[in-house]
């Protein structure tokens, strides 16, 4: 999120004519989508298949634009007294997910579905956020995890996690979401938003510093910021492929996540509507 992060520092936003409230949220998009739901936030950054997901069943919200447009690299990982070593055994074991409808778990879901594997109800223990899975892994009280690989990588390095595979997202993995409340009443200011976020995101993939920037920022060794930066594209434009929708939907269905019947809404914003 460091280009948001840079523009607000910044002033970029404030330029534009209005202010924003950062939040982090530790237990992921399944977190997020609670919050949008709930009305505790206006707009978030989240993953693609995290809000296509939650918009299905009901959160009334709408993507108004790309964030990051290349596919998110998911680390697979186990905790470092495991017996577990080879990717292909990890569909009958115990997944620890930050939250129902998380990225965690969705993505175990659409790999095992690639395989031909499901993964059962019972398999998933929630742990709410990273530092949660760190300690389910360690105490074996689950054997394996998903999230963002660059992320996990100090702890790979240490060798409190190990990594026994990967998975990459079939479409681009972050999304801007808002309600349906804020776009209705604050249109022009979420327009004025997105320009900032896109204009910053333009300048931050050719800025110079902007490896260094990440490697202090993230604690990562500058090689792993390096490849990070190099596989990452920032989205500079509002435009949301309807395909792309299509595909999300179509793995999600495919999992069963999704219900197969399920009434397919709206997801994204038209401006001129």
């Amino acid at each position: 999120m460091l280009p948001i992060h840079l523009a607000k520092e910044n002033g970029q936003f404030e330029e534009r004519g209005f202010e924003i409230e950062w939040t982090d949220f530790g237990g992921g998009t399944g977190q997020m989508t609670k919050a949008l739901e709930n009305d505790e936030v206006d707009v978030c950054i989240l993953l693609t298949e995290g809000i296509i997901n939650a918009i299905i069943r009901g959160n009334q919200s709408k993507i108004i634009s790309n964030y990051v447009i290349t596919p998110l690299t998911w680390g697979i990982h186990t905790g470092a007294t495991n017996s577990l070593s080879n990717y292909d055994d990890i569909f009958d074991k115990k997944y620890a997910i930050s939250r129902h409808g998380s990225g965690s778990h969705l993505m175990a879901m659409v790999d095992a579905h690639a395989h031909e594997k499901y993964i059962e109800k019972e398999q998933f223990q929630v742990i709410k956020n990273l530092d949660g899975a760190i300690k389910s892994l360690e105490e074996n009280e689950s054997d394996v995890f998903y999230w963002e690989k660059f992320t996990t990588k100090p702890y790979v390095d240490s060798g409190q996690l190990k990594r026994v595979g990967e998975y990459q997202t079939p479409w681009p993995c972050f999304v801007v979401a808002a309600t349906d409340k804020i776009i209705n009443e604050q249109a022009d200011n979420i327009t004025r938003m997105l320009r900032v976020i896109h204009d910053s995101c333009d300048k931050f993939m050719h800025a110079q510093n902007s490896i260094k920037q990440v490697s202090e920022r993230y604690k990562l060794l500058e090689a792993d910021a390096q490849r990070w930066f190099h596989s990452t594209e920032w989205a500079i434009h509002g435009w949301v492929s309807e395909k792309m929708i299509e595909n999300v939907i179509f793995y999600l269905k495919a999992a069963d996540i999704v219900d197969a019947e399920a009434a397919i809404p709206e997801f994204i914003w038209k401006r001129n509507a």
